[in-house]
């Protein structure tokens, strides 16, 4: 199928699901890697309890809580640094 046309067919509301290869799509930004990370004892047990809580695995909880620190991190890094180029205006 042509671009033009998957445009097409798609903006008109029509399934374009089947002219896609979802075999081989990929997530940019989203591929996985894996890492091992020693936590003290107290740190897996209050990790296992808000997780039970929540219904949701632990590695689930862990990447759930980094994401939004790593999010809350560059949100102020750019306040940062728009207030710093604000000063040299």
């Amino acid at each position: 199928m042509k671009a033009k046309k998957f445009d097409r067919d798609f903006d008109a509301g029509k399934s374009v699901a089947g002219s896609l290869d979802l075999a081989a799509a990929r997530r940019p930004l989203q591929e996985q890697r894996r890492v091992n990370v020693d936590f003290p004892t107290w740190m897996i047990e209050g990790l296992d309890r808000e997780a039970g809580r929540l219904g949701v695995t632990r590695q689930s909880i862990i990447k759930v809580w980094l994401a939004e620190r790593l999010r809350h991190s560059a949100s102020n890094q750019s306040i940062q640094s728009d207030a710093q180029q604000g000063g040299r205006r």
